[in-house]
């Protein structure tokens, strides 16, 4: 296919369309009801009014002048649970066999035995499936809901799943390979995960570490990219078709690549994009391929690894098929625990000066990272995940050059350690007249068990924000921007839309994310003040 009708195709896809069948029973909230004036169900809609307070600020001199205001927005929420498919990049990878694995055994309720007795399958670790949220109060005690109970979402346990690996081991077999799973689970899930093989992949050597080759024996052959990319929406769609599926998603779980070295004239828009994909140009990347066939075919592609596989050219594509992209790179354990101790020392005026971060793990990912150029890819991703923190804070840090703290990552590959990444992190802070405070760190993080659940909250999340709309002062209803910025929360190196500023702060990413679902759901968001508590409950009422 040639690059216009590429483009024509492209332009053409949406994921809603007015006949799209849903083939899942409506599934609406059983255990809370919203009644209010501000919110409406209008036949598979949930529609709600919501006035949005901001302050404009306005600068005079060296002065500030706030001006408070107030926004009407709509929310229509599509009710409608879809039958959603999700294809994984990398899915004989260690979180990908974790992540199919995992929801098996919550589907079907498996067992199994440890040294330290019987376990019960569950989703912890899963924003959305574990953790809760503040509806309101009752008297004076909070009241709090799953999550998932706000709004309506895809039952994980209902996704069908499938991918590429270069590796063609069957999904059982990798498991075994991984080394994350107990081996009691594992033979117990081995009759469901035997039978899954990925589908073939593409490998660019030039692109991940050398010492990858011995698992690609199930590659796409050729180097022609075009092809390649021609492949991989052909299985999208068959994909789609085999199991009648409403949707499907894309998310990379494959190894870190090396950074493309972007250039406007090859990633910058989606016409010299694909031009260069037909051309075969080798700072094409694998995952670029893969989130090119997803736009293409009308699906979301979500980057779960810190290359720069989000080009502007992926975007203007993405735009065009009115799906969305999101990434960079998981963020699970170290990183997300060095956003809130940074968020804590500059929240309370305490000034960090160095942060030394030191890895050692023993999984594949740590195998890849050996090598210098893929390191590279995730050290950026580790390093600027502080930066707006830090210059939040104009006292702390008045200058540029005070901002460039000792930031420093460490990663080594210890075969030993296996998938308990190891983590020790030294943070030095300025205090009152010039003292010194350390925090010293060390922090085992199990990678793919903490990682499995958080693609799960991605995809479910993604799904949710494409049955959501929005409108201001009563017009058109529209999606939310390509760049779904929203997801914030769940990556080491966010990617939002253009021109918006970066955010890190991970509880700003939380609460952005709960007010956003409250919002939708007619509820009111919680400012923290609990004035229905301190002033009397049956005063409040009055």
């Amino acid at each position: 296919m040639r690059i216009y009708q590429l483009l024509v195709k492209c332009m053409r896809t949406r994921i809603f369309t007015n006949s799209q069948l849903y083939v899942f029973d409506q599934q609406l909230i059983q255990s809370m009801k919203v009644q209010s004036t501000t919110t409406q169900q209008d036949g598979r809609f949930l529609i709600s009014d919501y006035d949005y307070k901001s302050t404009n600020i306005e600068k005079n001199g060296d002065k500030y002048i706030a001006k408070p205001q107030i926004t009407s927005f709509k929310f229509k929420t599509d009710t409608r649970i879809p039958k959603v498919g999700v294809m994984l990049v990398g899915w004989g990878g260690n979180n990908g066999t974790t992540l199919t694995g995992g929801i098996l055994a919550n589907k079907f309720n498996i067992t199994w035995n440890s040294k330290g007795g019987t376990h019960q399958p569950n989703f912890y670790g899963s924003l959305t499936q574990s953790s809760v949220i503040k509806i309101g109060t009752c008297n004076t005690e909070e009241v709090f809901v799953p999550f998932k109970d706000v709004l309506p979402m895809v039952n994980p346990c209902d996704i069908v799943f499938g991918g590429w690996d270069i590796s063609s081991m069957n999904l059982a077999d990798a498991m075994s390979r991984a080394q994350v799973v107990e081996y009691d689970l594992q033979q117990k899930l081995r009759p469901y995960l035997e039978k899954l093989v990925p589908l073939p992949s593409i490998y660019y050597p030039d692109f991940i570490a050398a010492n990858q080759g011995d698992r690609a024996d199930n590659v796409i052959p050729g180097d022609n990219k075009l092809e390649h990319l021609n492949i991989i929406r052909k299985n999208i769609a068959d994909f789609k078709q085999q199991n009648n599926l409403d949707k499907v998603i894309l998310l990379w779980t494959a190894n870190t690549e090396r950074f493309c070295v972007e250039d406007p004239n090859i990633h910058g828009t989606a016409e010299r994009l694909l031009q260069s994909i037909e051309s075969s140009h080798p700072e094409i990347s694998a995952s670029t391929i893969f989130a090119c066939a997803a736009c293409l075919e009308g699906c979301s592609f979500i980057n779960g690894s810190p290359q720069n596989t989000i080009v502007p050219g992926v975007i203007e594509l993405a735009e065009k098929a009115g799906v969305f992209v999101a990434g960079d790179d998981f963020k699970t354990g170290q990183t997300k625990f060095k956003t809130c101790l940074v968020e804590y020392l500059v929240g309370a005026g305490i000034k960090p000066k160095a942060i030394i971060s030191y890895n050692h793990l023993g999984n594949n990912d740590g195998k890849n990272l050996s090598q210098e150029s893929c390191f590279k890819s995730k050290e950026r991703s580790k390093k600027t995940c502080v930066d707006d923190i830090l210059e939040s804070n104009k006292v702390l840090y008045p200058t540029e050059e005070e901002l460039n703290i000792d930031h420093t990552i460490v990663i080594k590959y210890c075969p030993e350690t296996g998938d308990s990444k190891k983590a020790m992190d030294e943070y030095i802070a300025e205090i009152f007249l010039g003292g010194r405070q350390t925090f010293a760190v060390y922090n085992v993080c199990e990678d793919s068990l903490l990682a499995a659940p958080l693609i799960m909250d991605l995809l479910l999340l993604c799904e949710l924000f494409e049955r959501i709309q929005f409108s201001k002062d009563a017009s058109e209803y529209q999606r939310f921007d390509t760049v779904l910025s929203w997801l914030s929360y769940l990556m080491k190196a966010p990617k939002s839309e253009s021109g918006i500023t970066t955010i890190n702060s991970l509880s700003r990413q939380r609460a952005m994310l709960e007010n956003l679902v409250k919002v939708c759901a007619g509820l009111t968001i919680d400012d923290n003040l609990r004035l229905e508590v301190r002033y009397g409950a049956s005063r409040f009422q009055q």
